[in-house]
């Protein structure tokens, strides 16, 4: 079920005065989001943002180096903690796999679900041509934090095509849910639920391939023999 979950941004709470840039970045990231919707991700929402937390706005400029995509960086950092932080130890691993994926991907869709037009306008940024590289990092960062979560420990090629599969998926995903009118996010749910489905059947397959393929002859070996025969 796909609902609104409010969260603690890190800093909050913490002496605006004492508070490292990186301090001031994670504090002020989801009040910019708030504003965003609204004034879009520029000055006026990070300033804003800035009143709201005590943070003064020349520090607040200097966090985020007056630009829009990092903003929205530290932002989707913060949606990653956030959805990190709203498991209790052990409630994913108590999930089969295709559980703990669509667990996570829902949870990132509950925080966001308040601020879709914030997101609207963070994607239109990102989609420009000096933040394509920004947006793809941010998006890999985002889907190597669910599968780290969801237990994966792959460090060969897996680690890249899971990654991957899961990116489409997510981004897929989200373009749905930005125009969702449905009931609980009904139509959301229900395309995650396929494409889930379909990653959860190609990493059967590919399991299965490798398997049957360990012990095939290999060619390049034989005609290895060929030209430096043994003995």
């Amino acid at each position: 079920m796909i609902n609104t979950v409010t969260y603690t941004a890190a800093g909050a709470g913490a002496d605006p005065q004492d508070m490292t840039l990186d301090e001031v970045r994670a504090a002020l990231a989801p009040l910019i989001a708030e504003n965003a919707a609204f004034d879009g991700w520029g000055d006026a929402a990070r300033d804003m943002a800035a009143e709201q937390a005590g943070v003064d706005r020349d520090v607040a400029a200097l966090a985020f180096d007056g630009s829009a995509a990092a903003m929205i960086d530290a932002w989707f950092a913060s949606i990653d903690a956030a959805m990190i932080a709203s498991f209790a130890p052990g409630d994913l691993a108590a999930m089969k796999i295709r559980a703990r994926i669509t667990a996570l991907v829902e949870r990132r869709l509950e925080i966001v679900a308040p601020h879709r037009e914030a997101l609207r306008r963070a994607l239109a940024i990102l989609a420009l041509p000096q933040n394509v590289a920004t947006a793809a990092r941010l998006g890999w960062r985002s889907v190597d934090v669910m599968w780290r979560a969801a237990g994966d420990t792959a460090t060969d090629y897996n680690h890249y095509t899971k990654r991957a599969m899961l990116l489409t998926v997510y981004g897929a995903t989200v373009t749905v849910f930005l125009d969702d009118d449905s009931e609980d996010y009904r139509d959301t749910r229900g395309f995650l639920a396929r494409r889930i489905e379909g990653i959860i059947w190609f990493e059967k397959a590919k399991a299965g391939f490798v398997q049957r393929t360990r012990h095939r002859p290999s060619l390049s070996r034989f005609v290895g023999r060929l030209r430096y025969p043994v003995g």
